[in-house]
């Protein structure tokens, strides 16, 4: 059993991240970031959620370049294929659920 307080959370570096489960190949982890990460596509699916902040999500629905405001409490899908780019609004703490070894 563990318990975390994420806003006590801070990484040395944009995108440090915090192990917090892995189950049966999906982790679970804490990530501190003030920086934009970078484009990418994931091997599978992604949950991102934002705990702390708020993070302006980029991502390519058809091709084309969409852009959302995520809040505290709210919930990113990623499917596999789908391009896109995190871009915190200061610091952000965000929750990420996804396979093992993704990018």
């Amino acid at each position: 059993m563990n318990i975390i307080r994420s806003k006590d959370f801070t990484g040395e570096r944009p995108w440090a991240a915090l192990d917090i489960a892995n189950m049966n190949g999906i982790t679970t982890r804490l990530h501190w970031t003030d920086q934009p990460y970078k484009w990418h596509v994931n091997d599978g699916q992604e949950v991102f959620v934002v705990l702390d902040g708020q993070v302006e999500m980029r991502f390519k629905q058809d091709g084309v370049e969409q852009r959302t405001v995520l809040q505290t409490g709210d919930i990113f899908y990623a499917s596999i294929g789908t391009a896109h780019v995190a871009h915190p609004l200061g610091e952000a703490r965000v929750l990420v659920i996804e396979s093992e070894g993704s990018v």
